[in-house]
């Protein structure tokens, strides 16, 4: 394996985070599908590319003949794309036509699930193929427990109370940190009362003394 394979191999297993969490025969797939000696931009290397690199050719004038060298890059966005298994969005640089790949496989898990290691050429690709791989394997291994209708209520009443209490227990932040407080309320509330008072005596008086 060339030494850039090396570094790149050394890369990826640090980022999942050690041979440890690497599912069983992904290593010897990773150092066989990793390229020795294929040029991938670097931009590439922080992005799906799905294939799609730098190009390189000769720009033609059109009465002369003569040609310049040019480059065509490809299109690349920044999308945020969801995971299921993660439960999350997944911010990442992508080329339309790995957008295209990932709308017809299903998503962004069942394209890195579907598409085989030697076609992941960049080391974004290779390393959250990997860790997809490692999430849907320990999934696999849990058990599944379904709830009767009675349990699934008594589950929803609980959710209901937990979202209470955080609810109360923000309230009450708000009010320790803005200095606010029931009594004051209802001492404002008095005092507006009594002065509304005063005003409708003062002015029945007034029309009974012009009256």
């Amino acid at each position: 394996m060339a030494f850039r394979s090396r570094e790149m191999m050394k890369k990826l297993v640090k980022n999942i985070g050690g041979e440890k969490n690497l599912a069983s025969g992904v290593k010897q797939q990773l150092q066989k599908c990793v390229p020795n000696s294929k040029v991938v931009m670097g931009r590439a290397q922080r992005g799906l590319f799905a294939g799609r690199h730098i190009q390189f050719g000769n720009r033609v004038s059109e009465k002369g003949g003569n040609t310049s060298r040019r480059t065509w890059k490809p299109n690349v966005q920044e999308k945020r794309l969801f995971s299921y298994i993660l439960d999350r969005h997944i911010r990442v640089k992508v080329t339309t036509h790995a957008l295209r790949c990932i709308d017809k496989a299903g998503g962004i898990d069942e394209y890195l699930l579907k598409t085989p290691y030697h076609e992941m050429d960049t080391e974004l690709g290779l390393f959250w193929k990997a860790k997809i791989e490692k999430l849907y394997e320990e999934l696999g291994k849990m058990e599944v427990v379904f709830f009767t209708p009675e349990d699934e209520t008594k589950l929803e009443e609980q959710f209901k109370e937990v979202k209470l209490e955080e609810r109360t227990a923000r309230r009450e932040a708000r009010r320790k940190m803005y200095g606010w407080s029931p009594k004051s309320e209802l001492k404002a509330d008095s005092e507006g009362t009594d002065g509304e008072g005063s005003l409708s005596t003062d002015f029945h008086e007034g029309m009974v003394a012009n009256a």
